[in-house]
Parts: C-alpha cells; sequence; structure tokens
C-alpha cells in the first residue's frame, strides 16, 4: 500500500493496477487467501479510480477505460466465469453507474459478482409486489453521486451488496452520501463482517454471510416491514 500511494498515486501517473482473484474467489483456502480489504485501504489514497465490474462486458469496457486514463487506476476481478448482464453497447463510464433495473420500492447498490444476485432476487421480489431497483456501481471511487441521492430520495429502503467488508467498503461510502445530503431511509450493508471468514467454496461463503438470491430477497423484506414467512417458505422449497 505504501508503495501505491508514494510510486503511483502521490506522483499521479497513469499506472493500471490489477487485483485478481478478489474477494472469496480462494474460498477454500481460508481467510489468508481472502482479499477483503483491499477497496477500504485504496479507498483512502488520493488520485486514484477504483472499478470493480460486474460481467464481462464491464470487464471489457473497464480495462479499455483504464488503459486509456490518464491517472491511477485500480481494477478488482474476480476468478469465477462471469455472467452477461448487459449488451455489447451498453454505456459504460467510470464514475457513472449503471440502472440495470428500475423499482421505487427498494434499492439494491451494488458492485461485482454480487449484482447479478441482486437482478435475482429483485426478479423473485417482484413476484410479491416489490419493485426493487438494480444498480451496478462498479466504480467504487469515485462514486455516482447523483445515482444514490436518486435512490435515497424514490426507494423506501436501500440495500448495498459488496464481495468486501462491510468496513470501508461501499457499503459506508454510498451511506456518508446519504446522510450529508440528510437523506434517511431504512439502510442495511451486505457483505463480509469483522471476522476471520468462513472456509468452502466461494458459494458456501456466500450463503454462509447471505450474499445469495434468497438472503437478499429476505432482506429486502425485513427492511420494508414485510413478511417473510410466504418467502421463506418458498425459497426453501425450491
Amino acid at each position: 500500500v505504501e508503495q501505491i500511494k508514494n510510486d503511483v498515486c502521490y506522483s499521479d501517473v497513469p499506472v493500471v493496477l490489477v487485483g485478481i482473484s478478489a474477494g472469496v474467489s480462494y474460498g477454500a483456502l481460508g481467510s489468508t487467501h481472502h482479499s477483503l480489504h483491499d477497496i477500504a485501504l485504496l479507498r483512502a489514497i488520493s488520485n486514484i479510480t477504483i472499478i470493480v465490474p460486474a460481467d464481462n462486458v464491464e470487464t471489457e469496457k473497464a480495462v479499455r477505460a483504464a488503459a486509456q486514463a490518464e491517472h491511477p487506476v485500480f481494477l478488482r476481478f474476480g476468478k469465477a466465469p462471469m455472467y452477461t448482464l448487459h449488451s455489447e453497447n451498453v454505456d459504460f463510464k467510470p464514475g457513472r453507474a449503471i440502472r440495470i433495473r428500475d423499482g421505487n420500492d427498494i434499492a439494491f447498490i451494488a458492485t461485482g459478482e454480487v449484482v447479478v444476485h441482486c437482478l435475482l432476487a429483485a426478479a423473485y421480489l417482484e413476484e410479491y409486489g416489490v419493485k426493487a431497483r438494480v444498480v451496478s456501481m462498479h466504480t467504487i471511487k469515485p462514486l455516482d453521486i447523483d445515482e444514490i441521492l436518486a435512490a435515497g430520495k424514490s426507494c423506501r429502503a436501500v440495500i448495498t451488496v459488496e464481495e468486501h467488508s462491510v468496513h470501508g467498503g461501499l457499503g459506508e461510502a454510498v451511506a456518508a452520501v446519504l446522510l450529508q445530503a440528510g437523506i434517511c431511509v431504512p439502510y442495511y450493508i451486505v457483505g463480509i463482517p469483522d471476522e476471520e471468514t468462513v472456509t468452502g467454496s466461494q458459494a458456501d461463503i456466500f450463503r454462509h454471510y447471505g450474499l445469495t438470491m434468497e438472503s437478499l430477497a429476505e432482506k429486502a423484506l425485513l427492511l420494508l416491514g414485510e413478511s417473510v414467512g410466504i418467502l421463506s417458505h418458498q425459497v426453501g422449497s425450491k
């Protein structure tokens, strides 16, 4: 981190840093191989852009944008094959989030590979009359302030989702934006808690910490004050 701060960011040189197998990609190798604090560390350093793509289309466009950038960029990639969430002509710009699905009941603001779980949760919630917005906040720094404020003003609740520690990541950054704007809505940060993570596959760890479609849908209903009994029964039976 000291080298990144002094040799790259202090000098503000166009260096592209690439983090691979981020989050809990190497789940079975245990917490020594989990990367859950990189965003928190780099967010505190000036002059660097942080991008966490949600799918293969965002990944390709992020790489091209980083190659043309005039300032330091950190690209955070996972290891598993990615879903395709966008068409090739999606408008991708660093610092500008992509609203993949619209809705005014609850907003999922997510980054990286967990965006797809938010989309699945949103589709499931629609069966219960809940309209969920899904935002791919692919750029953690700088944040898309306008998109965050729009979610806070027009939705009844906001949930952030990230494959990262709940400390210093997307959730705390979004919360700061809302609070500084005087927007108070029911809010929940879904991520990895402040503990040594469990060991297992990436999917196992996602299930353990509630980063799955089922858990996200249930958290959304709880945050909205809805009953989750029917949802829990239906999800558990699938």
